[in-house]
């Protein structure tokens, strides 16, 4: 597969059900990160704000991968139920996207890179 444009171009590249799966994403990681642009990077959608990217995700054949990097250790916890590593998180597509889980996630990558700019600018 070509590198997408966009978010859209992406979405588009998967059968519908997925699709629909990833737009729900999409909407639920915007609800939590309203000023967030959306671009492309590493050939997944991301959302970028701040001047750094927020979080990733991508659709997989059984799976709705999520990657907010540290966020992972933070919510070792709450993400337990599904498979996980290091910076991503998957969301089987036969279950319903944990939409609370995500959004804190999002809160808290975006307070993170809050705090790692107000660091960068007192320098």
């Amino acid at each position: 597969m070509n590198k997408p444009a966009n978010t859209d171009e992406y979405i588009a590249t998967f059968p519908p059900p997925t699709q629909a799966l990833l737009q729900e994403m999409r909407k639920i990681i915007l609800s939590a990160a309203p000023a967030a642009t959306e671009v492309i990077s590493y050939g997944m959608p991301a959302f970028k704000q701040d001047g750094y990217i927020t979080v990733w995700f991508a659709g997989y054949a059984k799976h709705i991968g999520f990657y907010p990097s540290s966020a992972i250790t933070h919510f070792k916890e709450e993400i337990s139920a599904y498979k996980n590593s290091k910076g991503a998180v998957q969301f089987p597509l036969d279950e319903p996207l944990p939409e609370e889980l995500i959004k804190a996630m999002v809160r808290f990558k975006i307070q993170e890179n809050l705090e790692k700019a107000a660091m960068k600018n007192k320098k």
